[in-house]
């Protein structure tokens, strides 16, 4: 039986593939289009899965704001869609959830038990999936995770490599997350399946930083110079509010912690640097 993925085109959902031995079936948007529930039956139906991951995810924050419907249909009907689908063939499924959820308003690290208070449409759409998942299928596990980044793909990391080549960068410094290396993260997936402990749980990059210390310590894991300057959030106004402190943790099993956040890190220059030079071969 194999695992199907959806979101099979994401970082998440790419670190996925590369990580799983089982036979897997990932479908992008265009193969499953999970906010209507006839074509997730049919899929479903179909491959009779034994697991199902979500990784699908409408993340175009400030988009979200000012046009909230597509981000609702994408992480709050398409859960409940892959919920209904998955709950009828006594199917697990595993939900990827946000740090958005949280307001950002607290002094420690949230876990699972902390209540939740999203401050942006995205916050709530995605805290809406996660209520339909945890109605509609008792075999589910919800991981929320954080400041996702991998070499694949566009995500902060990847934008502040790009952006090393100008006199100096300008970062914001009082903003707090969680910064997770997605192939980390798809590790830890696989050891909680394994687990079939279903609820909901944490997984991110361990510790907690701002995106100004990411960014100096990404520049010099790179042997870059690039001078980084802090300034406030209120420098850069965005449609939709961030939580300023959003460090996870959790309380549920400390064995799918991941390494620190400065291993992830280091495992995205290197990945990057084999990516930039690829195979080498002997000379003939």
């Amino acid at each position: 039986m194999a695992i199907l993925i959806t979101g099979a085109q994401g970082q998440l959902g790419r670190a996925l593939r590369a990580a799983l031995t089982d036979r897997v079936v990932a479908y992008g948007k265009a193969k499953l289009d999970i906010t209507r529930l006839d074509v997730v039956r049919a899929a479903i139906d179909q491959l009779r899965p034994r697991i199902v991951i979500n990784a699908a995810a409408f993340t175009r924050v400030d988009e979200a704001e000012t046009t909230p419907e597509p981000a609702y249909r994408v992480n709050a009907l398409g859960p409940r869609n892959l919920a209904v689908a998955s709950a009828e063939r006594a199917i697990p499924l595993l939900h990827i959830s946000t740090d958005y959820v949280f307001d950002g308003r607290a002094e420690r690290p949230y876990h699972e038990f902390d209540p939740v208070f999203p401050l942006s449409v995205y916050g709530l759409s995605k805290l809406a999936g996660e209520e339909a998942v945890r109605s509609l299928n008792p075999r589910h596990y919800i991981v929320r995770t954080a400041w996702l980044y991998h070499t694949l793909g566009r995500n902060f990391v990847t934008t502040m490599r790009e952006l090393a080549d100008r006199p100096q960068v300008q970062v914001v410094s009082d903003q707090y997350g969680s910064p997770t290396y997605a192939p980390h993260l798809a590790q830890a997936l696989l050891r909680l399946l394994d687990s079939r402990a279903y609820g909901t749980y944490h997984i991110a990059g361990a510790g907690g930083t701002s995106r100004f210390e990411l960014t100096r310590t990404l520049y010099r894991l790179l042997g870059l110079s690039t001078p980084v300057t802090p300034v406030a959030a209120s420098a850069f106004p965005q449609a939709a509010p961030r939580p300023r402190y959003a460090v996870l943790t959790t309380l549920q099993d400390p064995t799918l912690v991941l390494p620190a956040w400065q291993d992830g890190l280091s495992a995205f220059v290197q990945a990057a640097r084999s990516r930039q030079t690829g195979p080498q071969h002997p000379a003939s």
